[in-house]
Order: structure tokens, then C-alpha cells, then sequence
């Protein structure tokens, strides 16, 4: 087993973990992707976006945190709940493990319990296969998470000390560490004392950094890339600059021309691996496509969409939503203009408490080619939802309602339609007569972690939809697979009068009782799922229903349709492999 630790935690968000990951993909390798975090929560589900940013969820229901996304999207991998380590997950089990008496009385202790199991954990989740092969991983990438430096927190210094004694016992040649620092530009001067600093304390708790990747604006100067060397006791070679670039699927290319991927074939001996000429080949048929398309050919029109929800003070609230949307826009060949409004300022009584906040939200809108309204929680700003919602379908603009954005389409729907002036959510009145959303049988109010219908669960399209767009861009389908996040669901008892008010629900859940899709039939795309198909879009392989909203947005909805058909045929006929469309 080979590792690749990733920690310094400085600078998130410019896809390191990721790049290197993708970078060993395009050798032939398979690569699996851990995160490492030191809070004591067992998982991310009941962190508030506003603070730790969206919460992800995997295919097996697994709340983590939001770089297990970037993995996914990245790598084209599937990963497991194991994949995120938390301190809570580590000391519950030890602590069971003691309360079983597997320990035979000893004096239970963070060393070498805690670090043991910490060890144990990366061992056995580092196996587990991640991809369609079924085969063990080759290399697993590890991120240690920490604000500013994770040696300086209290809650990484288990997580340090368990990875200084893997180190030693995986072997010089299988376990290869990056440094992640940032080089920041004070009156036109880099400074290199924060990245000196840093590394030097990452020795001084025994780990060793192979490689320094230093996050600057711009590209470092050669004396800069002298002087950090030289400080931090490296090779020239190991220290590379990581620049901005134009866009975040660009840095793997620029990693590559750092020269990253030399440093890490030397550095875990990959010249001892044999591998198949077959994963070679797939491996240089991956980077080919990458770069075909991450780099656009010629100058792409904008397509206009706004992102309606209530968190979006934080772009990383939405992490998943804005990457799903990137995917398609580079599919479409468009170039994605997104601009976040948050939905508190389109409710009518904002226009008397700020008018400017609510003119140019509603200046927002209205210039936008498609809405999207996303997930959430709670009530507030479910009015402005509902306001943009009837906005887009009385003007026919493209619209497209995840989760709570299916919820707010379907009280719209039938206060403004069917008549109910006091249609709402139970979770937003659970007084009212007409509750069209209701909170799901099955679902506890009592205990919230980890109780709500959570993970890859079937959506099957009702008979005489032949006509619904959104089975069109799942290839014509009967069944499709999305992951879920959830605890309420549009009321059964309104199913009937909805669909005869002229909402078609196009396909429901296993049992043929709880809505997973609606649409309009004479709209452009007018569209909700109460999945969340964000979370499995990928870099390479878009999710298909914000692919059909990104394309009936730009206008290309038919050429998407053909597009994904061709695939299909493609698979069908044995030619080829659709992923690398």
C-alpha cells in the first residue's frame, strides 16, 4: 500500500489532493481518497453550512466532509463513509472497543490506542475498491485537515502522530508527504517566513515533507523557490509553485508541468509497478480527455444562470451545485456566468426594508437564462423561493428545484394554480389546512444525525412519461439511481389533484408512494427532483438532469439529448467506454 499525505490546510479549494490523485490516474493507477478530519463530530451532517460549508453524501448515505466531493468529481471514484476519519469515529470505536473488553484491562490511552486505530483505519479504508474493477487501489491520497497548521492544533496531534509511526512502518518508498503552504505577496514581495515557519513545525512533530506546494497569485519567483528550499531543508525540485489559473480543472495541468508527477513516480518507486498495458493506455486515454476538456478550443459563449438559495454567503455552502454546473457548462461548451442571490431579499417585504438589496436580486433574475433553486433547511427565505419559482414558470425561463427547490415547486404550484392560498411545509407551518410537503413517516424529530433518508436510492418514471425531458437526458431510462438527503417529501394525499391541476410527478420511489421528480409538460424545463444530483456529477461524466437544465438554458437542450444517446449506442454496441465522451 502506498500513501500520499496531503496536510497544511493554509489554502483549500485549489484541488491539490485532487490533481495529484488525477495526476497518478493518468499512469494507469487506481487511486482511492481519504480525508482526515480532527473535529470530534462523528460525521458532517449536523455542521452548519454557513461555517464548514455543504455537507456531501456518498453513496452508502455517508455525511462527510465537502473535499470527499472534490475526490469523486476528480478521480471518477465512489467512495465509502469510512473515507472520512473524524476524532468522534476514532474515539467511539476505541471507547466501545474498551467497553467490550478488548483491551484486557489495560489503561486505555491516545498512545498507542488512538493512534493505533487511527493507523488501522487508513490500512483497512485503503483497500477497499473505488471503481468498477473491484481491484485493490494502488495509491490512497490522505488529507489532513487543520486550520492554518494542523502541527500547531491540539485535535491534529494524535492524527500526526499516527501518521509519523505509517510512515515507518510503510516504508520509505510507500508513503510520500506534501506540504501545502501559502506565499503571500506583501507590496510586491514574496514572503516565504509563513511557509518556513510551517514546515519547520511539521518536522519538529517527526513529519517529513517530500514536497512543498506553495499557493501564491502568481508564479513564484526563482530566488523564492531558492530561498524555501533552502530554508526548509528540501531539493529545489521538491518545491513547486501552484499560480492561479484560469480555471480550478487547470491545476492538475499545471501540477504536471511543475513537475509533481516525476517527484511522486520517484518518490514511491512506481517504477517497481507493473501494470497492464490496458490500464495504461486507459490512463493516457484519461488525460487526453482531460485536457481536451478543461481547456476549450476557441472562445465559449456565456450562459446566464442564477443560483436562488439561503446560504449562499458561503460559495462553498453550494459546493457540489456550482461544480455540477461547471460540469455541464464544459459539456455544453458554454462558459458558465453563475451569480447567487439569496432568496430573503426577493420576498416582497424586503422592498420596503431594503430596495436596493431587492432590486438588484430581481435585476439578478431577471437577466438570468436559467434559475436553480437548491437544498435547504428551515424556513427562512422559502417565501423568496417561492416568488422566483413562479417567476420562471409563468415566463417559461428554465428552471430546476433540488430537494427543497422540488418542495417549494410543488407549494408554489398549488397556491398559485390549484388555489390553496395557505399551501406550505409542515416543516415551515405544521398548523396550516393544506400541507403539501409533510415531514416522512419513517423520519425521527427526536434524534436528527444520520435519521434522514440518506444515500443512493431508485427513481422509476411513470408510465406515458415518454415525453418527460428529463428521462430524454437519462437516455430514455425506465429506473435511474441519485443520492438523497432529506426528511420531508411532497404529500401522497395531494398527489392525485396535483397531477390533475397539471403537474406531472414523472416518477416516484420503489414502493410507488413518495414523488421523486415533477415536471411541466409545456415548458422549456420546468424540473425538480427531490435527490440531489449534484453529488454524483463529475468532471468528466456531468449529472444528467443539471446537464438537460444547463442545456435548455443555453439553448442546446436537442444536441444534449443526441449527444447522451450516442453514448448510449456507443455502450450498447460495445465501441466504446461513454465515460470518455
Amino acid at each position: 500500500m502506498r500513501v500520499v499525505l496531503v496536510s497544511g490546510g493554509v489554502i483549500s479549494g485549489v484541488g491539490k489532493a485532487s490533481s495529484a490523485g488525477l495526476l497518478l490516474k493518468t499512469l494507469g493507477l487506481r487511486v482511492t481518497a481519504m480525508k482526515l478530519d480532527p473535529y470530534l463530530n462523528t460525521d458532517a451532517g449536523l455542521l452548519n453550512p454557513l461555517e464548514h460549508g455543504e455537507c456531501f453524501v456518498l453513496h452508502d448515505g455517508g455525511e462527510t466532509d465537502l473535499d470527499l466531493g472534490n475526490y469523486e468529481r476528480y478521480l471518477g471514484i465512489q467512495l465509502s463513509n469510512e473515507s472520512n476519519m473524524t476524532t468522534g469515529k476514532i474515539y467511539k470505536l476505541v471507547i466501545e472497543k474498551e467497553r467490550r473488553g478488548d483491551y484486557l484491562g489495560k489503561t486505555v490511552q491516545v498512545v498507542p490506542h488512538i493512534t493505533d486505530a487511527m493507523q488501522e483505519w487508513i490500512e483497512r479504508v485503503a483497500k477497499i475498491p473505488v471503481d468498477d474493477s473491484g481491484e485493490e487501489p494502488d495509491v490512497c491520497i490522505s488529507t489532513l485537515s487543520g486550520r492554518g497548521r494542523p502541527s500547531n492544533d491540539i485535535e491534529s496531534s494524535p492524527f500526526i502522530e499516527a501518521l509519523v509511526q505509517l510512515r515507518h512502518r510503510l516504508g520509505r518508498d510507500n508513503f510520500f508527504s506534501i506540504s501545502v503552504s501559502y506565499v503571500p505577496i506583501i507590496n510586491g514581495e514574496e514572503k516565504t517566513k509563513p511557509t518556513q515557519h510551517a514546515v519547520k513545525q511539521m518536522r519538529s512533530a517527526g513529519l517529513i515533507p517530500d514536497m512543498i506546494a506553495c499557493r501564491c497569485e502568481r508564479e513564484l519567483d526563482d530566488a523564492t523557490i531558492q530561498k524555501i528550499a533552502r530554508s526548509c531543508q528540501v531539493e529545489y525540485e521538491q518545491v513547486i509553485g501552484v499560480r492561479d489559473m484560469e480555471t480550478i480543472y487547470q491545476v492538475p495541468l499545471l501540477l504536471e508541468e511543475e513537475g509533481l508527477l516525476n517527484l511522486l513516480q520517484k518518490g514511491l518507486a512506481l517504477n517497481k509497478t507493473t501494470l497492464s498495458p490496458a490500464m495504461v493506455k486507459g490512463g493516457q486515454e484519461l488525460w487526453d480527455l482531460w485536457k481536451k476538456t478543461v481547456i476549450p478550443e476557441k472562445h465559449l459563449e456565456p450562459v446566464k444562470i442564477v443560483l436562488v438559495g439561503k446560504y449562499v454567503s458561503l460559495d462553498d455552502a453550494y459546493l457540489s451545485v456550482r461544480k455540477s454546473l461547471e460540469h455541464s457548462a464544459m459539456k455544453c461548451k458554454r462558459k458558465l456566468s453563475l451569480v447567487s442571490v439569496d432568496s430573503e431579499h426577493l420576498e416582497p417585504g424586503m422592498q420596503k426594508k431594503d430596495p436596493t438589496k431587492y432590486h438588484n436580486a430581481w435585476k439578478a433574475v431577471c437577466e438570468a437564462e436559467g434559475v436553480i433553486v437548491p437544498g435547504g433547511f428551515g424556513s427562512r427565505g422559502v417565501e423568496g423561493m417561492i416568488e422566483v419559482t413562479k417567476w420562471a414558470r409563468e415566463r417559461k425561463v428554465p428552471f430546476l428545484g433540488i430537494c427543497l427547490g422540488l418542495q417549494v415547486a410543488v407549494m408554489e404550484y398549488a397556491r398559485h394554480v390549484l388555489g390553496y392560498k395557505d399551501a406550505t411545509s409542515e416543516e415551515i407551518n405544521a398548523d396550516a389546512e393544506h400541507r403539501v410537503v409533510i415531514f416522512m413517516p419513517e423520519g425521527s424529530k427526536e434524534q436528527m444525525g444520520g435519521t434522514m433518508r440518506l444515500g443512493t436510492r431508485t427513481s422509476h418514471f411513470k408510465e406515458g412519461t415518454e415525453w418527460s425531458k428529463l428521462r430524454a437526458i437519462y437516455g430514455g431510462v425506465d429506473v435511474v439511481e441519485e443520492r438523497h438527503r432529506h426528511r420531508y417529501e411532497v404529500n401522497p394525499e395531494y398527489i392525485a389533484e396535483l397531477e390533475k391541476g397539471g403537474l406531472s410527478l414523472t416518477s416516484l420511489d420503489d414502493k410507488g408512494e413518495r414523488v421523486e421528480t415533477i415536471e411541466l409538460k409545456d415548458h422549456p424545463w420546468f424540473v425538480g427532483l427531490q435527490a440531489h444530483p449534484e453529488f454524483t456529477s463529475k468532471v468528466l461524466s456531468p449529472s444528467p438532469a443539471v446537464l438537460g437544465f444547463v442545456a435548455a438554458s443555453a439553448g442546446c437542450f436537442d444536441e444534449a439529448v443526441k449527444a447522451v444517446q450516442r453514448e448510449k449506442e456507443v455502450l450498447a454496441n460495445g465501441t466504446g467506454d461513454a465515460s470518455l465522451f
